[in-house]
């Protein structure tokens, strides 16, 4: 209940402000954007959207949706993991920063006003495509189209070349996508998606949707999604990380990793029982793990700059 009435407010907040007439339409301003991502210290884009680190982005690749969810959970956010998706990229692993799109079914008034005012600041085609425009490399396109199905879709083969030209990404996407086979050709373009549906979205006729808000905060199934959220899609789910939790969840996750590969050796070695390696560490075993990280540092699938720092913060 407390997580729909702030995302209700939010939505109302965005309404006034569209309605007021904002020098960019369908987009919140920079302090406002601040404001919900306070407690990201980093770099920002020009319109104040967190720009988690590149080198981070590609750690995340070997994250782990329990890895993450553990750092989220522990650290208060219990409403980061979606699921239910139908992806077009199986084995393949999605990372990226979020960039936000809201519609919200057609409706003639709102929809020509929005695509009235769009034009008039000189944003060109329909409205499906004005989102895409904005991408910068290394966004993931994250879109709630309310989870519309026949008559839905407003991404097929064209509109995803220009995601991907823009983004070298995929899509996060609540609603149906049209042309699948061709979006499965473009190699690197790792989606999640509700439905497939070979009908398309006709601005033409009946406005079936209408773009309400871009570069906003979202509701994608049970996940408040943030601009500059770190998009972390595999395994047919899709993790939302917070871009001030990024790193901890990278540098646990990598931990967490080194422990179960030196855990899973010894175990092999029989040098220790499942229960010891189960439960607490002891003394002894730390200091074998330390040894361990020493003389494996070269091969180990974590740098040895990262690894080192581990070394260099332990007490064994």
């Amino acid at each position: 209940m407390k997580n729909n009435l702030c995302l209700s407010l939010l939505l109302v907040n965005l309404f006034v402000f569209i309605f007021q007439g904002a020098a960019s339409a369908q987009t919140i301003p920079k302090e406002q954007m601040i404001l919900y991502t306070q407690k990201w210290e980093g770099e920002r884009y020009e319109d104040g959207r967190p720009k988690v680190p590149d080198d981070l982005l590609e750690r995340m690749k070997s994250v782990t949706h329990e890895e993450a969810w553990a750092v989220m959970k522990n650290e208060g956010y219990l409403h980061q993991y979606e699921e239910g998706w139908l992806s077009t990229h199986p084995d393949s692993v999605l990372i990226g920063r979020a960039y936000t799109a809201l519609f919200m079914p057609g409706r003639p008034d709102v929809y020509q006003a929005i695509l009235d005012k769009g034009h008039a600041e000189g944003r060109i085609r329909g409205q499906n495509a004005w989102p895409v425009d904005e991408l910068e490399p290394g966004d993931v396109y994250v879109a709630d189209q309310f989870g519309a199905h026949a008559d839905g879709p407003t991404i097929g083969d064209n509109l995803a070349n220009a995601i991907y030209a823009n983004s070298g990404n995929g899509i996060v996407y609540n609603g149906a996508i049209r042309d699948i086979e061709g979006l499965k050709e473009l190699p690197e373009f790792t989606s999640f998606v509700r439905s497939y549906h070979p009908s398309h979205h006709n601005p033409s006729h009946d406005q079936n949707t209408t773009l309400i808000g871009m570069n906003v905060p979202i509701n994608l199934g049970s996940v408040m999604v943030v601009p500059g959220d770190v998009i972390l899609g595999k395994e047919g789910g899709v993790s939302v990380i917070p871009a001030h939790l990024a790193e901890k969840v990278v540098k646990t996750s990598e931990v967490v990793r080194l422990r179960d590969m030196f855990g899973h050796q010894r175990l092999r070695e029989k040098k220790y029982t499942a229960g010891q390696i189960d439960s607490r560490w002891t003394d002894d075993i730390e200091k074998d793990f330390s040894q361990w990280l020493e003389a494996n540092i070269a091969e180990l699938p974590v740098s040895q700059e990262q690894i080192q720092e581990i070394l260099k913060n332990r007490t064994w």
